[in-house]
């Protein structure tokens, strides 16, 4: 058996296994197939790049789960999950950008030989990872067998993390709120954003202390001026310029743990329009904070924000925020709760939100965000340290 080195006991993972198989038993599946890369490293530990062809991991209600996967990724598997090297089942690279046969029937076989052949089977149907085509030669390979759209159940299971997971948490706030002291200290007039997302990379990697810093599932996004009025612009070769507002959106990562933060500067003196709008976000992240207790629900968060931007006359739509955690690109959200004035799920101690009620203006935007812990007692827990406001830098 190869040697591990595991990021969670094994407690840790029955823990999760017994989550997931009551949520499959409410839905009445005698199996689950996961391709979301997150939801694999959650239940057995996987950790690759190997997320661009087919994957997953089977999950019937008794025995280990079963990876599955390329030949090549099947080594890493065995490096990197917790069962037995025989739950690790791989197809060989014939299978890959073929026309003439497809992964998914190793994988009908794989399920007909673990019983699954006339089974109501989940499969992610809203993920990025699992295609039309795949759904297609499935329901082609097994034509006895009932598939139902059992997306984001795994999801829904992470939300409240472990006390390990939030160590890990913790860790990559540190390295967000390193990562974001090292943005304010050396943008300036003149420098290439290219070369300050070179030096954010390497404030990300190196980490902190004995967080060392994994890659995140988004790149920086940096816009400036006018460009700052979209959410998702990432860089180019062009200088930061005196009299625009820069916003960074980033997170530090550790062990495919991430905590976002965004913070936003301006080069010279802002416009008292902005500084009107900082006052007010500011203001409504507080009373956010105060919202987000054990008890309350996600809209308690929105609306509380929401009140505070209205009597300050500003218009803003949208969510404020979502579920973060264990993420692989392209999104670090978990694809669960929203913070939004329309979503009453109940805030529970060791839940964790990127808490973003970001304003994007028609030339300019602003990004003052926190990832928050939602505790036992009390208002919300920041993750990061850095203080909330426009960073203005003559």
């Amino acid at each position: 058996m190869t040697e591990k080195r595991l990021p969670f006991s094994r407690a840790e993972f029955d823990r999760r296994l017994g989550l997931v198989r009551s949520a499959m038993a409410n839905e009445g599946l005698d199996a689950l197939f996961v391709t979301n890369p997150s939801n694999m490293a959650w239940l057995t530990g996987y950790d690759g790049w190997s997320f661009y062809v087919h994957q997953g991991v089977l999950l019937g209600h008794e025995g280990d789960p079963v990876w599955w996967g390329r030949r090549m990724d099947g080594f890493g598997a065995k490096r990197t999950v917790w069962m037995d090297d025989d739950h690790v089942s791989d197809y060989s690279d014939d299978y890959i950008q073929s026309d003439e046969r497809h992964p998914m029937q190793t994988l009908a076989t794989l399920m007909a030989e673990r019983g699954f052949e006339a089974g109501r089977i989940g499969v992610e149907m809203e993920n990025y990872y699992f295609t039309a085509r795949a759904m297609e030669v499935l329901r082609t390979e097994m034509p006895k067998a009932a598939f139902h759209d059992a997306t984001n159940l795994c999801n829904w299971q992470r939300t409240v993390k472990s006390t390990d997971e939030l160590d890990f948490m913790r860790k990559a706030g540190a390295i967000s709120t390193k990562m974001i002291e090292g943005i304010m200290e050396r943008v300036e007039p003149g420098l290439p954003k290219n070369d300050l997302v070179a030096e954010i990379y390497r404030d990300a990697l190196r980490g902190v202390d004995d967080a060392w810093g994994d890659y995140p599932a988004i790149v920086p996004l940096l816009p400036s001026g006018p460009d700052a009025a979209a959410a998702h612009l990432t860089w180019d070769g062009r200088p930061f310029a005196a009299g625009e507002a820069t916003f960074f959106e980033i997170s530090g990562c550790h062990r495919r743990y991430h905590a976002p933060l965004c913070r936003t500067v301006f080069l010279g003196t802002p416009p008292q329009d902005m500084l009107n709008a900082e006052a007010a976000l500011v203001e409504g992240i507080e009373a956010g904070l105060d919202a987000a207790r054990a008890g309350n629900r996600a809209c308690d968060i929105a609306n509380a924000m929401m009140a505070v931007l209205r009597k300050a006359g500003i218009e803003r739509s949208g969510r404020m925020g979502y579920a973060v955690g264990l993420s692989y690109p392209p999104d670090w959200g978990e694809h669960t709760v929203s913070i939004r004035e329309s979503d009453r799920t109940e805030l529970k101690p060791g839940m964790t939100f990127h808490f973003m009620p970001a304003l994007w203006m028609e030339d300019w935007g602003l990004e003052i965000t926190e990832t928050i812990l939602i505790r036992e007692g009390g208002h919300a827990e920041c993750l990061c340290n850095y203080p909330r406001k426009l960073v203005v830098k003559p």
